[in-house]
């Protein structure tokens, strides 16, 4: 915190935090353009007084001086500062001349998730995509969450129709691979998750948690089921077989939409509990009698998160999940999944363009991977830019991401993004990506912009609806995301154009005909669920209702919406997608053919301070001792003679690290985990205080070969590795 001001000269600011998806209410202090306090906001009708230690992020980066907020470009001798007219006709000039000699894919561009916080981002991002005009499009989104948006396209056809758990209604929670106390969520927005799972045994329900360590959330919850990495779809296969065999199908509106559920019940018939009981661990009884308790609660929902995404059956898990909740009548029903009703609807949007989703419309060009919602696997961008041929990747253009951080085999992406020809990125720090950037163009952070978070009132377990006004003034001179990003379309397309259309490209930039956030986001408010449909006659939520509702307006719990998001032609939901029931096929095979299991196997984990990679700069993120631990059970521990606390050397097929040892019955036998994040420790970064606390980087340790078939999303979870004592010196 800064110093104390004189309280006569502070004003209070209303704020959503947008570090995480938990869209905490915060109070923040301000005197002479500076932050004095943080606090939370007990009067926000969502997060009611939620706060977790990432909300002190937004003012330390605010002051960190290792933020840039002016353009630079690498040279021989280092980083030099330059004007942004310079900056974006150099980066417009390259990026133009790289596509007219290589052809127009020939340029990559790649989102991190910290764009999904930013509705600025979100917004232009379009305009910057139609400028380049390339296929080769690659996001954070397939190194997590691409299989449950795929699960949905399939199901209800738009990649953004996510059902969320009712949680403040229901009387049954079973989760899978997720850690929401630490995280808040994770296409789930819940601030306070722990408060909720309180309330929800306050009224009698059960919270049922899965996942291969016990996690914190598993440590609130009435039962916790370990289960190994890559298991999920078998138990939820069992589960399905059961509410089959045991006639457990329960009918609701949505149920009545169901088509091809023939196909469904002839695959999931060798999935029998008494079969997959050994593989599981799970005596089969007890699987039978889990299926009942969830389908005989007056309301269940099942949720799974990155856990059951990143691993060989993310889309299946994620399908299986939706369709567990619909035969058991929990989908759009009171306490079970429904669908959020947003403000600004965004899903309407892309559905009123035509833009819902597509699966394997193209594959790449060295793999032959399939391409998702217009974008490639991120997994495959080292072998694009290192594979010569008509296509190579030769330029790059990063947006707040650092895929040589989230990227599986991140060892050889580095090497990768060395030999780019050029290399433009639009973040703020110097990082562990943008070291090789020739230009970096640095926008605000969040304090000093406008903000509404439209990708989380889509995924909140509550209906509202929050405008966040800027807290502080932006240095004379700095631009926007949002500037950032249609300035150089522009710039780009005036480039590439003709000459009569190049004139009006121009003529855009100098007059600042571009709209700005605050105009898109009132027209959509307007034209969504609660606007007036540009009626000035009728009542409805408009910018400026927002605008003097600072803490948010309460819409009210969620309520049943499938008609509104169905975008099936025959308006029904299919359950014989023959892609998704060729994964069962392949599950069933594995399931004979597999020998047992040996070894070890690796997977991440959440921890509250940090967010990704990106949070590493900030002092709350170096507090607390050393937390990049390997964790492993104590019968792990004694087979290899391994001691807590000992120095031991981690191996996987793509490359190894030295981690200090933590002996822990939170994780299930034959698991270890490394958190997620880190390794900072390397030439070029200009980041002092993630510097001084490096950590270790568990993505050398993640294989880029390896991908889900269906996606072709990151395998990040279950890699197998050999872990041994480091001989002392």
């Amino acid at each position: 915190m800064t110093a104390s001001a004189d309280p006569v000269s502070e004003r209070t600011v209303h704020k959503t935090c947008n570090i995480c998806e938990a869209m905490c209410g915060l109070l923040i202090d301000v005197a002479d353009n500076r932050v004095v306090r943080i606090r939370a906001d007990r009067d926000d009708p969502f997060s009611r007084g939620h706060i977790c230690p990432k909300a002190m992020a937004l003012e330390q980066v605010q002051e960190d001086p290792d933020r840039l907020r002016f353009p630079v470009r690498r040279t021989d001798s280092g980083w030099q500062r330059i004007g942004w007219d310079e900056a974006f006709s150099r980066v417009a000039a390259r990026l133009a001349e790289l596509q007219a000699r290589h052809g127009d894919d020939s340029v990559a561009t790649y989102m991190g998730n910290p764009a999904a916080h930013n509705f600025g981002t979100l917004m232009y991002l379009t305009a910057l995509n139609t400028a380049v005009s390339t296929r080769s499009k690659y996001s954070a989104s397939s190194l997590d969450q691409n299989p449950k948006h795929a699960a949905c396209y399939f199901l209800y056809g738009n990649t953004l129709s996510i059902p969320i758990p009712d949680l403040d209604r229901t009387q049954f929670l079973l989760l899978l691979g997720a850690n929401p106390v630490v995280s808040n969520g994770g296409l789930f927005t819940a601030p306070g998750f722990a408060k909720r799972i309180g309330e929800l045994k306050s009224r009698g329900g059960k919270f049922v948690v899965v996942d291969p360590r016990r996690t914190e959330t598993a440590e609130i919850a009435d039962e916790h089921i370990f289960i190994a990495p890559g298991d999920d779809a078998l138990l939820l296969a069992a589960l399905i077989y059961t509410v089959f065999d045991e006639e457990l199908l329960r009918e609701n509106a949505a149920t009545s939409r169901l088509a091809g559920l023939p196909a469904l019940r002839d695959a999931i018939r060798p999935f029998a509990p008494e079969r997959v009981a050994m593989r599981l661990g799970m005596p089969a009884p007890r699987l039978r009698a889990l299926a009942r308790e969830f389908a005989a609660a007056d309301s269940a929902v099942c949720y799974g998160r990155f856990g059951t995404c990143a691993n060989p059956y993310g889309t299946l898990n994620s399908w299986l999940i939706e369709v567990l909740n619909l035969l058991t009548g929990n989908l759009d029903s009171v306490g079970g999944a429904m669908f959020a009703t947003p403000a600004a609807d965004l899903p309407g949007v892309l559905r009123w363009r035509g833009a819902t989703g597509n699966h394997d419309s193209w594959r790449t060009r060295v793999r032959g991977a399939p391409a998702f919602n217009d974008e490639q696997p991120s997994a495959c961008l080292a072998e694009e830019i290192l594979t010569p041929g008509q296509g190579q990747v030769r330029g790059l253009i990063t947006i707040a991401g650092n895929p040589a951080r989230s990227a599986p085999n991140s060892r050889a992406l580095e090497g990768a993004l060395a030999q780019l020809d050029f290399y433009v990125a639009i973040d703020f720090y110097i990082n562990e990506s943008t070291r090789y950037a020739d230009v970096i163009l640095p926008p605000t952070w969040s304090l000093e912009h406008d903000n509404y978070e439209v990708i989380f009132h889509l995924m909140s377990v509550r209906n509202t609806s929050k405008y966040s006004a800027r807290v502080l003034e932006p240095e004379p001179g700095t631009r926007h995301d949002w500037q950032i990003l249609s300035e150089l379309a522009l710039r780009i397309l005036e480039h590439k154009a003709q000459r009569p259309a190049r004139a009006l490209y121009r003529c855009v930039r100098a007059l600042g005909l571009v709209p700005s956030p605050r105009r898109v986001l009132d027209w959509m408010l307007r034209i969504g669920s609660y606007g007036d449909a540009f009626r000035p006659w009728r009542r409805g939520l408009r910018l400026r209702d927002l605008e003097a509702a600072p803490q948010g307006v309460d819409l009210g719990p969620l309520r049943p919406a499938l008609d509104d998001v169905l975008d099936s032609g025959s308006r029904t939901i299919a359950l014989d997608t023959p892609v998704v029931l060729a994964e069962l096929g392949r599950l069933d095979a594995e399931l004979r053919d597999a020998a047992s299991a040996n070894g070890l196997r690796l997977i991440g984990r959440r921890q509250v301070r940090r967010c990704n990679s990106w949070l590493g700069n900030v002092q709350l993120a170096a507090k607390g001792g050393e937390r990049c631990d390997l964790r492993m059970h104590p019968e792990d521990a004694r087979a290899r003679g391994l001691e807590d606390g000992a120095r031991v050397a981690v191996r996987s097929a793509s490359g190894h690290v030295d981690a200090r040892l933590r002996v822990s019955d939170e994780m299930m036998p034959g698991v270890v985990s490394l958190p997620h994040g880190w390794g900072h420790d390397v030439e070029g970064v200009e980041l002092r205080v993630a510097r001084e606390t490096p950590g270790i980087n568990c993505n050398e340790l993640t294989d880029d070969s390896v991908l889900e078939p269906v996606v072709g999303n990151a395998v990040l979870n279950g890699v197998p590795v050999e872990v041994s004592a480091i001989a002392s010196p």
